[in-house]
């Protein structure tokens, strides 16, 4: 599996929170999946749960123009 959930309900910004895995060989942290993890995490509640790609996009771009 590549990603996996974080199971604990005490989750501030989003539920849907993913998992960095522990792994033997740095190579590993470089993978765009590994890389991603954090911003997915800082991501608002309102993004992550959107009901379309069109509004997740939508979301996104409005998330990011705040973070910068």
């Amino acid at each position: 599996m590549i990603f996996s959930l974080v199971s604990s309900d005490r989750t501030q910004r989003n539920n849907l929170k993913l998992l960095q895995g522990q792994f033997r060989l740095g190579i590993r942290k470089n993978f765009f999946t590994e890389r991603m993890i954090k911003h997915w995490n800082k991501l608002l509640r309102e993004v992550v749960m959107a009901p379309s790609l069109l509004v997740f996009k939508k979301h996104l771009d409005n998330a990011l123009k705040h973070m910068v």
